[in-house]
């Protein structure tokens, strides 16, 4: 390496770049919000979506995971083809701190929302062979992609269309109680 290379090269790693902020239209929840009448509830939030052209219950919205996850039986369930797998070696980490292994990752289109009101993003999934009562995890990687709020007293998300026309997915609690029940 040269020296003038080295130079900026070091230049560049010390410059601090001015980002603008990136603008969000503003998300509000108000009491029209409230999907039930149990201010007190205390579920989780549960939704259904759109992943592979299929509609997917039981997703849980897990704002304290950094990855998306995609059980294995659900995954064998969307026919998306096994050759659409690709390898994943970072290890997973479960509640009780053990080590899960996965099975890969696959890029999936997921739609959030329904009829005039939706939008659909590619999502890669950490494919994981584990026992659960959900089908899928949604963490803070495609919360953020959305730009969603999560309304937990609501049951609710809001995010923003590429129209600026405000999406709002509702939970369902009967679903939510059927994962732990």
């Amino acid at each position: 390496m040269s020296n003038s290379s080295r130079k900026r090269h070091y230049r560049s790693i010390n410059s601090v770049s001015y980002l603008p902020p990136r603008l969000q239209p503003t998300i509000t929840f108000s009491d029209s919000d409230f999907s039930i009448n149990d201010p007190n509830q205390d579920d989780l939030m549960v939704i259904t979506a759109t992943i592979a052209n299929w509609r997917v219950h039981k997703i849980l919205i897990d704002q304290g995971s950094s990855i998306d996850i995609l059980y294995w039986l659900t995954f064998l369930k969307l026919n998306v083809p096994e050759s659409a797998i690709q390898a994943y070696s970072e290890p997973l980490l479960s509640f009780a701190g053990q080590k899960v292994r996965s099975r890969g990752f696959v890029d999936l289109l997921t739609t959030f929302g329904i009829g005039q009101s939706y939008r659909t993003l590619m999502v890669r999934y950490i494919l994981v062979d584990a026992d659960t009562s959900y089908n899928v995890l949604i963490g803070r990687r495609t919360l953020n992609q959305l730009g969603a709020i999560v309304s937990t007293p609501h049951m609710a998300m809001k995010f923003s269309a590429s129209n600026e026309m405000m999406i709002t997915v509702k939970a369902d609690p009967k679903e939510a109680r059927q994962c732990y029940i």
